[in-house]
């Protein structure tokens, strides 16, 4: 019995914080990175996960020398915490909506140098009909993208997707083709009659999601059919700064054709082969079905599946 009531208690007792600092050690598998990202000391985040096991009766992590573990209890709470942190996070955007009625916010997870009349054409003619609405574009990684959208942070998202994501919905918003140039400090710049063996041993300077396994597997595979050995000498997740690498010279690399249209008709990049390109990479339109969204939320992700419902995915082009 006395078992009994301190578990009824238990919700009553909780800290909150402590929760949240175990969700984000479970996300960055480690004590360090999670106190680095919390902006903690090592010791505070394993103080917090101490105390929090000890108020559950459960260890949550195994860890030791070379050794950090999720346990069984730990993915069960770990689960639980991310739905409830969701919940609260968007609490303030749900009771402004019942105070403020008919407006409402629609937040927005981008990725960098997102081009496309698509989205600009639906932005114009939604704020035309709804006024009173607001917005609000963050510029992230993809990679956190995904994981704010599980977390129900957010209204959708627009960025890379490798594969579909558990818990995510999603519909590809625009079709590019990602292409190999150089600057006109490369040897290369000017050159035609080039072959695709011409390149094989050039360096390269490519995204750091260009992996197979990341958001820009496309890259990758294609380096690896095609036999590229050339060194990676310049890396970035921010295309500004793959295209400010390769414009400088230091080695080829991919960019979004319509991105790169600008540059090759100034004279900054010179495009390399092949002349189909490298690889499609689509971007997607991604939400949680499962999020608690207001009614201009709902209505904005509507109207941009609208916007391509009756277009071939190959036509749905960034201009």
């Amino acid at each position: 019995m006395t078992q009994q009531r301190d578990l009824d208690k238990l919700g009553n007792q909780l800290d909150w914080n402590l929760l949240r600092t175990f969700m984000v050690i479970v996300q960055e598998g480690s004590i360090t990175a999670a106190a680095g990202r919390l902006f903690l000391t090592q010791p505070a985040v394993s103080l917090a996960l101490k105390r929090l096991e000890a108020q559950l009766g459960r260890q949550l992590v195994e860890r030791g020398p070379g050794r950090f573990r999720i346990t069984e209890a730990g993915e069960t709470i770990y689960r639980e915490i991310v739905d409830i942190y969701g919940t609260i996070s968007r609490f303030g955007i749900l009771v402004r909506e019942i105070r403020e009625e008919i407006s409402g916010h629609v937040r927005i997870l981008m990725t960098s140098r997102i081009q496309t009349v698509i989205l600009d054409r639906v932005l114009k003619a939604f704020h035309e009909r709804h006024p009173k609405v607001t917005f609000r574009i963050d510029v992230i990684p993809s990679t956190e993208v995904h994981v704010a959208l599980q977390q129900k942070i957010g209204t959708l998202g627009i960025c890379l997707m490798r594969e579909p994501i558990p818990g995510l919905a999603s519909e590809v918003l625009i079709h590019q083709t990602y292409r190999l140039y150089c600057g006109r400090e490369h040897r290369f710049f000017g050159q035609t009659g080039l072959e695709l063996a011409d390149l094989q041993r050039e360096d390269f300077v490519s995204f750091t999601t260009d992996q197979i396994d990341g958001t820009l597997s496309p890259l990758a595979v294609f380096r690896a059919r095609e036999g590229f050995a050339g060194r990676i000498v310049g890396a970035s997740a921010n295309l500004e700064e793959v295209r400010r690498m390769i414009v400088c010279g230091l080695g080829i690399g991919p960019l979004p054709e319509h991105i790169a249209a600008r540059d090759v008709a100034d004279g900054e990049l010179w495009e390399l082969p092949p002349p189909e390109g490298v690889a499609p990479v689509h971007i997607h339109l991604i939400w949680n079905p499962q999020a608690k969204v207001n009614r201009a939320e709902k209505a904005f992700i509507e109207a941009l599946r609208a916007e391509v419902a009756d277009v071939p995915v190959e036509l749905r082009l960034p201009v």
